[in-house]
């Protein structure tokens, strides 16, 4: 951390400014990253679907060999 601190304190004030907008854009980028969760978007999306999960996962299965090829 120092090393950055030594480094931003050589820059012109218009680097510094383009540095900090650099480093606002890559906390916004990965630092989501840690914070997101799983959402669940898709619970009880398949409640009308008769199958069985592992039914569901052979057909899955099917439908990834027919789209490959």
């Amino acid at each position: 951390m120092e090393e950055v601190e030594r480094i931003f304190a050589k820059l012109p004030p218009e680097a510094r400014r383009e540095l900090l907008d650099y480093a606002e854009f890559l906390l916004q980028k990965y630092g989501k990253r840690e914070a997101r969760g799983f959402k669940f978007t898709w619970e009880g999306k398949l409640k009308g679907v008769k199958m069985t999960s592992v039914e569901l996962q052979h057909k899955a299965s099917e439908w990834r060999e027919d789209v490959s090829g």
